[in-house]
Order: C-alpha cells, then sequence, then structure tokens
C-alpha cells in the first residue's frame, strides 16, 4: 500500500523541468514603432477647421440627405466586397483557432485492427517458431505532445492573433472605402444632373437667340453669318448633353454596383431630393496623431507588422531542440496456441510505452539561421511600410483639407462671376435688338455664361466631393458596423448549413473595434 501512494505522488524530474522552462520565448517581443507626425494640419489656423477630437462617425449625415442617408444604409447592408471582408474575418478567426490548438498534443489517434498474418518460412524468427500463420488484433491510444519549450506555439499564437485582428481592420477599411465611395458617386450624380439642367437650360435660350437672328437676318438688318453663328453655338452646346448623359449613366451603374444590385433597379432610388449635396463650411478633424487610433488601414498595417515580428520567433525555434511527450496504450492479442482473439480486452493484453523524445536540427547548413533572417527583413519591411501607412495617410488628409477650403473661395468667386456674366447677357442682347452691337457679342456673353454656371456645378460637387474625401482620409465610416455582425444572418446560415461553425459565427467570437493588442 505504501508503496502505491509513493507511486502516485511521483512525478519524473524531466517532467518537473519541461513545466519549468516551458516558459521561454525566443524571437523579438513586439514593441509599437515610433512614427513621424505632424503636431497640427497646415490649415490649422483657417476657422472652418476645428481640431477637437471625433470618432466621424455617420459623418454623411452632415449633408442633411435623407437619400444619402438610405443609399449608404443600403451599401452597409448589401455591398458584395464588404461581405467578402468579413468572411475573411471568420477565415482568421478559424485560424487562430488551429494556432491555439498546437497549445495541447498535436497529435492523439485511436486505432484498431484486425490482421491475417502469414510468415515467411525462412524469416529468422521461422528458426525459433513453426507458427506461420495466425491472426491478431489490435486497439491502441497514441499520443504525441511536444513541449512549447521555446515559445513555437504561443508566438504562433500572437501571430494568428494579430493577424485575426488585421483582418477585421481589414473589414473596417472596407466600410470606409464603401461608405464614402457611395458618397462620391452621389454627389457626382446630382453634379451631372445639374450640369445637364444647365446645358438643357441653355439650349432654350440659344434656340431663343437662333430664332431672333433669323428674324434680323430675313428682316434685312443683319447677315446671314449671325444666322450660322447662332446654330454652331446651339449644336456644340448640345453636343456636350450626350456626353455628360453618358457619364450619369456610368456613374449610376457604379453606384448599383455598390449597392449589390443590378444597375436597372438604380432609378428609383434616386427619386426625390435632385441637389448637390450642401456641406457644412466647417469640419472636424481632430489632429494628425488621431488617424494613429481612427484609421483601421493604420491599425492594420501595425497589425501585419506584429504578426510578422511573432513570426520570428516560430521560426527561430527551429535553431534548438524540440522536447516531446510520447505514449502508447493498447490492447493486443493473437489466435497463436491458446491465446484468442476475444482475449484483446483482457487487461493482461495491454501494452504500453511512455517517455520523451528529442529531435535536434543540428545540422542544418545555415538554412533555418536564412529562414530566420528572412523573417527578420520581411518584419522591417512592414515596419516601414506601416510608417509609409502614416505619412501617406497624412498626406491624403491634407490633399482633401487644401482641396476642400481653397473649392469653397473658388465656389464663392465663381457666383461673383455669373451674376456679371448674365448681366452683360442681358446688356448684350438688349442691345443687339436695338442694333447697337453685333451677334457676335452675344454669343460670346452667352458662352462665358454658359462655362461659369457648368463650373459653379463642378465645383460645388468638387466641395462635397473633397469634404468625402477628407472624411475618407481621416477615417470615418467604419463605425456603421459597431454593435452588428460582420456578416449577415443570411451568409452565417448559408455556411453553418454546410459547416459546423460552432460559436465562431456569433458576434461575440469577434473583437469590438477598440479591443487593444496583444491579447496573448
Amino acid at each position: 500500500m505504501n508503496k502505491t501512494v509513493k507511486s502516485a505522488g511521483y512525478r519524473p524530474a524531466w517532467l518537473w523541468i519541461f513545466l519549468l522552462l516551458s516558459g521561454c520565448m525566443v524571437g523579438p517581443d513586439y514593441v509599437r514603432p515610433p512614427v513621424e507626425t505632424a503636431s497640427q494640419w497646415l490649415d490649422s489656423r483657417d476657422e472652418r477647421l476645428k481640431t477637437n477630437f471625433t470618432t466621424v462617425r455617420d459623418w454623411w449625415k452632415t449633408f442633411n440627405d435623407p437619400i444619402l442617408d438610405r443609399l449608404i444604409e443600403r451599401a452597409y447592408l448589401n455591398n458584395l466586397n464588404v461581405r467578402v471582408a468579413g468572411v475573411r474575418v471568420l477565415e482568421a478567426r478559424a485560424q487562430l483557432g488551429v494556432a491555439t490548438g498546437n497549445l495541447y498534443p498535436q497529435n492523439q489517434q485511436l486505432t484498431g485492427s484486425l490482421n491475417k498474418i502469414h510468415l515467411s518460412q525462412r524469416a529468422s524468427q521461422a528458426a525459433f517458431s513453426h507458427i506461420f500463420d495466425y491472426a491478431q488484433t489490435q486497439l491502441g491510444l497514441s499520443a504525441s505532445w511536444e513541449i512549447d519549450f521555446w515559445g513555437k506555439f504561443r508566438r504562433a499564437i500572437e501571430s494568428a492573433d494579430a493577424e485575426f485582428q488585421a483582418a477585421v481592420a481589414n473589414y473596417n477599411t472596407a466600410l470606409v472605402s464603401l461608405t464614402a465611395d457611395v458618397a462620391h458617386a452621389y454627389v457626382t450624380i446630382r453634379t451631372v444632373e445639374k450640369r445637364l439642367d444647365i446645358a438643357r437650360q441653355n439650349v432654350d435660350t440659344q434656340q431663343a437667340n437662333l430664332r431672333l437672328a433669323k428674324i434680323r437676318y430675313e428682316g434685312g438688318t443683319t447677315s446671314e453669318r449671325d444666322v450660322e453663328q447662332a446654330r454652331t453655338v446651339l449644336a456644340s452646346t448640345k453636343a456636350s448633353i450626350p456626353t455628360l448623359e453618358i457619364e450619369l449613366r456610368q456613374q449610376q451603374n457604379a453606384l448599383s454596383f455598390l449597392l449589390g444590385m443590378p444597375p436597372s433597379r438604380i432609378g428609383d432610388l434616386l427619386i426625390g431630393h435632385a441637389q448637390i449635396p450642401s456641406p457644412p463650411s466647417e469640419v472636424v478633424v481632430g489632429v494628425p496623431a488621431d488617424l494613429l487610433r481612427r484609421r483601421p488601414d493604420v491599425r492594420a498595417a501595425e497589425l501585419r507588422a506584429a504578426a510578422q515580428s511573432a513570426s520570428i520567433g516560430v521560426t527561430e525555434a527551429a535553431l534548438y531542440p524540440a522536447f516531446s511527450l510520447t505514449g502508447t496504450f493498447g490492447l493486443l492479442s493473437t489466435d497463436v496456441g491458446s491465446f484468442a482473439l476475444g482475449d484483446v480486452f483482457l487487461w493482461k493484453s495491454r501494452t504500453a510505452n511512455f517517455g520523451p523524445s528529442l529531435q535536434w536540427n543540428i545540422f542544418n547548413y545555415g538554412q533555418i539561421t536564412n529562414q530566420v533572417r528572412v523573417q527578420d527583413a520581411r518584419f522591417q519591411a512592414l515596419l516601414i511600410s506601416y510608417r509609409n501607412t502614416v505619412l501617406d495617410a497624412q498626406r491624403e488628409v491634407e490633399d482633401n483639407l487644401v482641396a476642400f477650403l481653397r473649392s469653397q473661395e473658388r465656389a464663392q468667386s465663381l457666383g461673383e462671376s455669373i451674376a456679371a456674366a448674365r448681366h452683360s447677357l442681358e446688356l448684350a442682347t438688349l442691345q443687339y435688338r436695338q442694333g447697337i452691337t453685333d451677334f457676335t457679342t452675344v454669343l460670346t456673353a452667352q458662352q462665358d455664361l454658359l462655362n461659369e454656371q457648368d463650373s459653379l456645378a463642378v465645383t460645388l460637387g468638387d466641395i462635397s466631393n473633397n469634404l468625402v474625401g477628407v472624411y475618407r482620409a481621416l477615417g470615418g465610416g467604419w463605425q456603421i458596423r459597431e454593435g452588428k455582425d460582420v456578416v449577415p444572418d443570411s451568409v452565417k446560415a448559408e455556411m453553418a448549413k454546410r459547416t459546423d461553425w460552432g460559436g465562431l459565427l456569433s458576434p461575440a467570437a469577434q473583437p469590438s473595434p477598440g479591443i487593444a493588442w496583444p491579447r496573448w
């Protein structure tokens, strides 16, 4: 009895060593690299810029256009590229589960066999036994567990976890692009519609001038040149309409694609308020450092670097010996002599072995060392890419900010120019009717007015699109998914019907947008 108690409390010395030393972690621990950000935007002194921090959630509502609001909501629900990004999140979550599973015995097998065996009569066993035919049955369990002595598997989990969160950041980036693309397409559609209205109104005006020129020509007060000049200008204006109609149709088709629907159904969604969305004159932009927290593509770039950093440790672990625990337990019986196949279930038929093993690639001819160098070079490249992403993010904000601010000033000047051009046309037309001036003056004034009106419409669209660009560059729009799943219920139902996803399809299996890294 005492011997039994002593044996139950015994632990081999090597097992204690494994347990104590399995806390080692080779490879570098990831540290966020320093990046250079400006303290303020270049136009920070402009009163139209507000530098207090904002999440720019639902930024499109600043346009006060209910049609735009509905379009973005519809795009969020139906856009197929966003669904692909959402499924990639589920894929990365499953990959994290694969990596986590390596912390446990990597190989476990239940085996069973029933064999009829015939031995060669010239085999070495034939010298000691005359039994050449017999049957054998076997049941067994085998397991192999490589101890995470150097942190290889834990580094792999770090890498997979960072990749998982990078997939979430990529999903958020897709939402930033989607909301901005929908708003840009919508603003462009309304801008082209406005330009078409201007062109058609000018066609009406130019047709009236053509009639006037014909009347004066038939009355003998002017030459036929006035008539032909009027026809030339009218035809030129008419020729611009098909070009605008092509652009309008293409923008509508682009918008229908973003909404995940055929082009034939887009018309009904655009019925209603048909003006170019009017943006506010002010915009809240925060400070450049806010981009590190707000832009998901910046976060994704850092997470990819973090994942690669962990991969260095995974590869470096191959330089050191791998320690494993292996064991088998089984039941085996034959029908030789007085034995029977049914004896396999007797305790006396048991067979077992258990113990540690070591594997060490001592002669790798520098291959593993160079593989570590490859991983480190990739990590360094991703660090540089991360810094480059931060710089590019600041450039995008600055580009769109200056365009937004200066376009407002251009629109103001164009408004004044249109007022002057309209008055000039009225005077030229009146003087032509009175025979004071020639028709060329009327046509010139008319063309000037048309050009200025068209330029103003384009500029008003540019102001709105530049503001859309500001919010895109600030990383706004992905917050629309907060509290919601990364894939719709219809997609989850389709996937669950085909494959057992367990609890990975639930929102709880995905991290919240603000979760800190690392978690392991």
